[in-house]
């Protein structure tokens, strides 16, 4: 593909496989077409590895943590459970915001959380929202026991975000599918990874061995679950896709 941005023009051309499309530099279509590349350019360049969130941390999409906000504020869950661990910024997020709605608390799991990282999130003042789980998120006893931390009744979000590959997310999908409460998700991230075979810092299996493709085939098997992207809260302009590291992620119980 050849890209050609001509800002006397204000115009952008595509060509590809013989075929050349010129659109208009200032539209949403542009607008789009050049997000995604950004994006990928920004995965490789390793752009989310610059923040952190209270003093942790968090390898995220700014977007994604702003969406994610939206989604938390408006179903307001008693119990958030996110896979993957890592520095605990993500945790901390998620903490932060239970604190300013004065309701919620974290479930985070990790095969392995390693002990300055422990450490880091157990001095934390947020702490006491958080409880860590180490093990496998697909093992059964952890599975059992973060059933066991959630009340009947407690509306939960899920947030998976530990192993990529394709079977880990869709075992996760399934051993965690009965705690997502209704009109809640379980959100299978960093489904970008189906966009990125092609990066120098990309998996050449990666456009299908991602989460994007354990979503669909989870809600093939599960018709009481659908992969619906939230509603924008606040929108004045005629854009209506996230910029993201998560495509067709959110998966909603109806």
């Amino acid at each position: 593909m050849k890209i050609i941005i001509d800002t006397d023009e204000k115009s952008l051309s595509i060509q590809e496989e013989g075929v050349n499309k010129s659109i208009d530099l200032y539209s949403d279509e542009a607008f789009e077409f050049l997000s995604h590349q950004w994006v990928k350019v920004g995965w490789n360049q390793k752009y989310p590895y610059t923040f952190s969130w209270m003093g942790r941390p968090v390898i995220q999409l700014p977007e994604d943590m702003l969406r994610t906000q939206e989604v938390i504020y408006n179903i307001k869950p008693d119990v958030i459970i996110e896979t993957g661990v890592a520095h605990g910024g993500s945790l901390i997020y998620y903490a932060s915001l239970c604190k300013a709605m004065e309701k919620g608390r974290i479930i985070g799991i990790d095969i392995e959380i390693r002990p300055h990282n422990r450490k880091a999130i157990e001095a934390h003042e947020l702490f006491p929202y958080i409880t860590l789980i180490e093990g496998s998120s697909t093992d059964s006893s952890v599975v059992e026991q973060v059933h066991s931390l959630v009340k009947p009744g407690e509306t939960t979000l899920i947030i998976l975000d530990s192993n990529h590959s394709r079977q880990h997310v869709l075992e996760e999908l399934e051993v965690y599918k009965d705690l997502v409460s209704a009109g809640s998700y379980i959100v299978a991230t960093d489904g970008v990874m189906k966009y990125l075979s092609d990066v120098p810092r990309g998996g050449e299996d990666w456009a299908q061995n991602n989460p994007t493709e354990s979503a669909h085939e989870f809600i093939k098997n599960n018709p009481d679950f659908i992969i619906e992207q939230p509603e924008w809260v606040f929108n004045e302009s005629q854009l209506d896709k996230n910029i993201t590291h998560w495509p067709d992620a959110w998966i909603k119980r109806k």
